[in-house]
């Protein structure tokens, strides 16, 4: 291990503590550069949450435009069937009550029908020129979730059309669950039948090296997984969808994931990230625990309109089963905490930049956590909100494999594409390398570690500052009562003896206030999409979504901040100077709302 890996660890606990020290100490010791520090600080955010702003406003866009196609479609569907059967109907009255038999039924003699037979089977080509190409592989990791909520999710799958043909459950288990056996065995019973395959795995507990959590479990089973499928199908044809044991996959977001790697270049290194979306105990949950995971799914969503590709999941995402065994599968150490982003990162690097994400814009449905009792609901917030700022160890990680020069191969993949029966033939002869071969840019490698310092080191420090900082320097710099002013010399103030610096803090205050703008606007068209997806593509009724009372839920968003993002991000950061290990923890769920009517 080089000194450049310690020096990368140092990272984030510098960042945390230091902006905690130059919150407390700059306006004193050094009030002429905190006074830059803070404009530029705050002029980055703002530009930052207006990308984010812009970008959010095009996936909310194709979110709503691939739920309205996919129902249009739909409903083009059973038109057509209703015509197709009224033709029917209609042909018999006419000619007598005769009807041609054909190969693949009965139809009417008309020439009319005939043609409107062809324009049915037109579409239902359209609508299934993607089906049977894939093996979906869900693996679906827990320890200790209520079964209920399991055999719910499950049970969603089950009901999608090709589960039966083309659908492989991975319920990934811990032996370390007392009940593992027993629970594992009465859902493969319940679901007998209903799918390609059940596969079960049980990850082994103590395993020397290794850290537990959702990344060793998914490792495991995703390992066994593919000697298991190896021996019945092609692995070029196996697509590994991560899942959480919550997760409502809805039907389109597979035949997303299907287009998508089939119009790909290169699916073999392709990454589906779809939006992450809270709908199913939204309204049973308090207010700051609801628009905490309703900015969480902000962030999610905008990150996905990345025009190069690097857009990086959250809970669930879809790879190819030859990704995984070429990168070495997941990562089971402690630096590999946050599961989804660090899998993501891994690919990244070591395909060289090959290896990129494809959004998917259909919502996966997720719930809050929920306990009994308002604080008690507070407090398992907070405990997910510390597990996941753990992931915080990707920051090292990615600054590692970004600038430490490590080389990689394309001979794997390469050979792939040679041997494809998915993707378009290449052919070495011809002196072009597709790009899904190329290498990436330095300049890639430096926007993935700026996105990863962004996602880590914006939390732990925004909350301090965005806070504190206006009001702290106002009272130790300004104020009539502040407590250095009997012997802080005024000539040392430069707010007070510098035109040019009182107009800097000026501009410091008046960018502080329009900081929440983005965000606030962002919340706002979060609104109108919210009820989109619940009305067309989870079909729920009016009484089951948001309403205009549920604006006053934003009001909770300064404490969400500081208590679910400024104040576990920090510990997060600080604990990698110890780098301990944490125990295994679920969010906590009320199995009650398990017993919904499935509607999606």
């Amino acid at each position: 291990m080089g000194i450049h890996h310690y020096i990368f660890e140092l990272v984030a606990p510098t960042t945390a503590i230091g902006a905690v020290f130059v919150l407390l100490l700059g306006p004193i010791f050094f009030p002429r550069a905190y006074i830059w520090f803070l404009l530029a600080y705050f002029t980055t955010f703002l530009y930052i949450s207006v990308n984010h702003f812009l970008k959010f406003c095009l996936t909310v866009r194709n979110i709503k435009k691939n739920i309205r196609d996919w129902n249009a479609k739909q409903e083009q569907q059973s038109s057509s069937r209703d015509y197709d059967s009224k033709e029917v109907v209609k042909s018999t009255a006419t000619n007598n009550g005769r009807i041609t038999p054909t190969r693949n039924g009965y139809t009417s003699v008309s020439v009319s029908m005939t043609d409107d037979d062809n324009k049915y089977s037109e579409m239902e080509s359209a609508l299934k020129q993607y089906e049977g190409q894939y093996i979906h592989a869900f693996v679906i990791p827990n320890y200790e979730e209520p079964e209920p909520l399991l055999r719910d999710t499950i049970k969603r799958l089950a009901q999608h059309r090709n589960a039966t043909t083309t659908y492989v459950i991975i319920l990934a288990m811990e032996e370390s669950e007392v009940d593992h056996v027993t629970k594992s065995a009465s859902l493969k019973r319940t679901f007998d039948g209903s799918f390609r395959d059940f596969i079960i795995t049980v990850h082994p507990k103590d395993v020397p090296g290794e850290s537990r959590g959702k990344g060793s479990n998914v490792a495991f089973a995703a390992r066994e997984a593919c000697e298991l499928l190896a021996r019945k199908v092609d692995k070029r044809h196996v697509v590994f969808t991560i899942t959480d044991s919550d997760s409502a996959i809805p039907e389109l977001y597979i035949r997303q994931i299907e287009k998508a790697l089939t119009e790909s270049e290169d699916p073999y290194n392709t990454i589906c990230s779809p939006p992450i979306f809270f709908s199913r105990n939204a309204l049973d949950v308090p207010a700051a625990v609801r628009v905490t995971d309703i900015m969480w799914s902000i962030m999610v969503m905008q990150n996905l309109s990345n025009p190069r590709g690097l857009a990086f999941p959250c809970s669930t995402y879809s790879l190819s089963m030859v990704l995984a065994e070429q990168v070495g599968f997941w990562d089971t150490d402690k630096d590999a905490v946050g599961e989804d982003l660090h899998m993501w990162l891994k690919c990244f690097f070591k395909t060289g930049g090959v290896a990129r994400s494809v959004p998917i814009f259909v919502p996966i449905n997720l719930t809050n956590v929920q306990t009994t009792g308002y604080f008690s609901n507070i407090y398992a917030r907070f405990v997910q909100a510390k597990r996941h700022y753990n992931g915080v160890a990707d920051v090292a990680y990615s600054l590692k494999s970004a600038f430490s020069g490590e080389q990689h191969s394309t001979t794997d993949t390469e050979s792939l594409l040679l041997s494809s029966s998915i993707m378009p033939v290449y052919n070495p002869s011809s002196g072009k390398r597709p790009s899904c071969l190329m290498s990436c840019s330095f300049f890639d490698k430096l926007v993935v570690v700026l996105h990863v310092l962004e996602a880590h080191m914006i939390p732990c420090t925004s909350g301090w500052l965005m806070f504190a900082a206006v009001p702290i320097t106002q009272f130790l710099l300004i104020s009539a009562y502040s407590p250095i002013s009997s012997y802080y010399p005024s000539f040392q103030n430069p707010i007070v003896t510098s035109e040019f610096y009182a107009y800097m803090f000026s501009l410091v205050q008046a960018v502080s206030v329009l900081l929440p703008m983005p965000l606030l606007l962002c919340a706002m068209l979060y609104e109108g999409l919210h009820k989109t997806v619940d009305a067309e593509l989870f079909k729920k009724g009016t009484n089951e979504t948001r309403t205009w009372r549920n604006y006053t839920d934003y009001a909770w968003l300064p404490v969400s901040a500081w208590l679910f993002m400024t104040l576990p991000s920090t510990l997060a950061c600080v604990k990698r100077l110890t780098r301990s290990n944490d125990k295994y923890v679920v969010a906590a769920k009320n199995i009650n709302i398990f017993t919904e009517t499935i509607t999606e």
